[in-house]
């Protein structure tokens, strides 16, 4: 579904990715791994088109959408989970979940109001709360959830368990299993790479803005040396 070849993108007169290619085909979960700096966060704001790659191609369905805005590559079925949440404050958890419902591309509405707050009770619960009301793990769910009523048909998630605490992780996880059972693709970044590779098909792992490791989920979590000397874990 996506595809992005020999990307190369600069912040300034800093050169961030050093020529990425890979995939992310449909209905396929994929972990994005690598220390802090590495250039994951950068790679997912340039597949988004929030920052515009100097060289390389992404593609999807075969079609060339390098340096699409963001609310295009939206429009391809594209929805993102950004570090740091992303919610609007100051409205409410109903208003946050029914500003970006929209049927899917193929103009179906699987994930609806109704679906979202059954698989997230706690927001529910405070429908009428505003953002800022909510607890930070409150926050990652609503966040989740806004972005499937999107129906998008790939996820990106980054960090969504990160300074959590471990109930709330474990939920997220379990989210996460059921996001993936429903066959949404997933492209997913977080520290527990333990996690990503139990909730995921394939991975890539990066250094230095490049990929210097990548296989099947199952493979690489029983080489844990190798991603050891990567992830310095």
């Amino acid at each position: 579904m996506i595809r992005f070849d020999d990307l190369h993108t600069y912040y300034g007169d800093s050169h961030i990715l050093h020529g990425v290619s890979a995939e992310i085909p449909t209905a396929t979960a994929v972990g994005l791994l690598g220390r802090n700096g590495m250039g994951k966060t950068t790679l997912i704001r340039t597949l988004m088109g929030y920052v515009r790659p100097a060289r390389g191609r992404v593609q999807c369905d075969g079609r060339d959408v390098g340096g699409l805005p963001p609310e295009k590559m939206a429009r391809l079925g594209i929805g993102y989970v950004p570090e740091g949440r992303g919610i609007f404050p100051n409205l409410s958890v109903r208003e946050n979940l029914l500003m970006a419902a929209r049927p899917g591309i193929d103009g179906k509405r699987e994930w609806t109001h109704e679906r979202v707050l059954a698989t997230f009770p706690r927001l529910a619960e405070r429908l009428g709360n505003g953002g800022n009301q909510l607890s930070g793990g409150e926050q990652q769910m609503l966040s989740i959830g806004r972005a499937l009523m999107t129906n998008p048909r790939l996820l990106i998630l980054d960090e969504a368990t990160e300074g959590l605490a471990p109930l709330v992780v474990a939920e997220i996880w379990r989210v996460i299993a059921q996001i993936r059972s429903t066959g949404i693709a997933t492209l997913i970044v977080d520290r527990d790479w333990r996690k990503v590779l139990a909730h995921t098909d394939r991975a890539l792992v990066m250094e230095k803005g490049q990929v210097v490791l990548r296989g099947a989920s199952a493979a690489l979590l029983l080489n844990p040396q190798a991603l050891g000397e990567r992830l310095g874990v």
